[in-house]
């Protein structure tokens, strides 16, 4: 799977594409959209309203955290590109050279989880409207608006609607992708260069432009996919693109140092045949059973031991599902640790690192039934819940819930579905008359033995927690290839003395008849009954 796209081999991806981002909406979701919205058991419809605006408080590396005015203008789908139009607005004081913080420009497939960047040049710097002196940075006025224009690889052609991440100001769901014939024209006379002073603004009521630099050959783009992770007691389920790996944790497969299933690891392992038989993509129907031990013991060891594990739960897999599907074995022993072991929490990361995993293609045409639907045993972490694409909505709603902590009040908002997942937003308020870096909680607020690499970035500690089943959402992350990853939330640096600012982490999201789950909130604490909206 392509990770980096250059812009020579643009049209040969893009009909590669097609055939990994689609994606079926079940009866399940139509009904429950008919039953929450009336007689529309379809899509919404896709309206073309430009302008979407954002406003608020963004982190600056000089702590000049000033109100911003955002606006995307336009997203257009050309043969070679999507090309997005956006200004920017700082309404109050801004002086000196700034850079924000937030996180690098993104467009999100909420139904595939397809994930696309900018194209930049080989020395890093975004194509589109060119920086005046080559540095990355333009000229800001008071009360002056900027116009840029930026280049994604092309979205493929059923994709009506993307989630745009990117402006700090959280996540702008419901923008429309236009399919034009050719790109807007190049500003006319671009007067950028012309104003880089502080003390030579341009006229009342004009706009600053620049000049605009289309991808070459030199232009590179990242495109990848969101990777979500859900756990429970029994297993969980990491999703990356069309692959999914269910891993069923140790404690209920093997005695320690043994590789023979004890008597709930059949009943689990059995449960769990049904599970692949439904979610197997029948064109690709390998599944692969990997063993992984703790770090106790040397590797030859630990690796024979892998495969015996994951030999005799490759036995009774063949004995469930017969000869539909090609079983292969490995043992990765202790090469592969989930959770870091050593800590305060060692027993719960050794476990969690001794498990038995399925990896497979996923079928993305399944449909749930009844029988699928999940239930307490915690295999349930293999469905995957989509419903439409969310609408853009500027109001984050009401505040449901809020709590305080050395100064810092944290204000939770209700959770928003937007495709295969949901999107939490919260907001930070210093309250005190100094500069201060929140303890968000990070890797100290997983849960004992939890994956690390779901943990990362300072709202990384955040979950969701459906208290019924158990069953527990980490903050998803963008996967691009080669070991390189992105938290799908945003980053908390200095909080200027009372300033407010408004942050999102995304989830996979829960089934549609959840109404409310638990956020977990780091050393905020748990705030109950947070409501799941459209």
């Amino acid at each position: 799977m392509a990770r980096k796209t250059p812009i020579t081999v643009v049209a040969l991806m893009v009909s590669g594409s097609l055939l990994l981002s689609g994606c079926t909406i079940t009866a399940d979701i139509s009904d429950w959209w008919s039953e929450t919205f009336g007689d529309a058991s379809g899509p919404p419809t896709v309206r073309e309203e430009f302008p979407y605006v954002r406003e608020g408080r963004i982190f600056q590396d000089t702590g000049q955290d000033t109100e911003m005015h955002f606006a995307v203008t336009g997203l257009e789908r050309t043969d070679d590109y999507t090309v997005m139009y956006y200004e920017v607005t700082y309404p109050d004081e801004f002086s000196g050279p700034n850079r924000n913080l937030s996180m690098a420009d993104t467009l999100v497939d909420p139904l595939s989880g397809r994930v696309y960047r900018q194209f930049l040049d080989d020395g890093g710097l975004k194509y589109g409207s060119e920086s005046p002196n080559e540095d990355g940075l333009y000229p800001v006025h008071d009360g002056v608006t900027n116009e840029y224009v930026r280049y994604f690889p092309r979205i493929p052609d059923e994709v009506e609607q993307v989630t745009f991440v990117g402006s700090g100001l959280g996540a702008m769901t419901g923008i429309p992708v236009q399919d034009v014939e050719e790109e807007q024209p190049d500003p006319e006379n671009p007067n950028g260069p012309d104003h880089l002073s502080l003390d030579n603004p341009p006229p009342r009521g004009e706009n600053l432009t620049f000049v605009n630099r289309r991808p070459d050959e030199d232009a590179v783009a990242d495109e990848g996919w969101v990777q979500s992770f859900v756990d429970s007691e029994i297993a969980s389920t990491t999703r990356d693109g069309d692959r999914e790996i269910i891993s069923l944790h140790s404690d209920v497969m093997f005695e320690f140092d043994r590789s023979d299933l004890t008597a709930d690891a059949e009943d689990v392992v059995r449960r769990a045949a049904t599970t692949l038989a439904s979610n197997v993509d029948p064109d690709e129907p390998t599944i692969t059973v990997i063993g992984h031990t703790d770090g106790i013991g040397d590797d030859s060891y630990n690796d024979t031991l892998s495969v015996q594990r994951a030999e005799s739960v490759r036995d009774l897999l063949a004995e469930e599902l017969g000869t539909d599907f090609t079983l292969e074995v490995e043992g990765r022993g202790k090469r592969e640790p989930v959770a870091r072991e050593g800590g305060p929490d060692d027993d719960e990361a050794r476990a969690r690192n001794r498990r038995v995993e399925f990896s497979y293609v996923f079928n993305t045409t399944v449909e749930a039934t009844e029988e699928e639907e999940y239930d307490d045993d915690g295999l349930g972490v293999a469905q995957r819940n989509v419903t439409w694409p969310a609408p853009y909505d500027a109001d984050p709603g009401s505040v449901v819930a809020e709590g305080e902590l050395d100064g810092v009040r944290l204000e939770v908002y209700p959770l928003r579905r937007d495709g295969a997942y949901v999107i939490g937003t919260v907001a930070l308020t210093n309250t005190t008359d100094e500069p201060t870096i929140p303890d968000m909680g990070g890797q100290e607020a997983v849960q004992a033995g939890g994956p690390e690499q779901f943990n990362k970035g300072t709202l990384g500690g955040f979950q969701l927690l459906e208290p019924e089943n158990g069953l527990v959402r980490y903050v998803a992350q963008m996967d691009f290839g080669e070991d390189r990853y992105s938290s799908f939330a945003e980053e908390v640096h200095m909080l200027q003395p009372g300033n407010t600012y408004n942050l999102v982490a995304v989830f996979p999201a829960p089934p549609v008849d959840v109404e409310e789950l638990t956020l977990r909130a780091g050393p905020f604490g748990e705030f109950e009954e947070i409501p799941v909206e459209y």
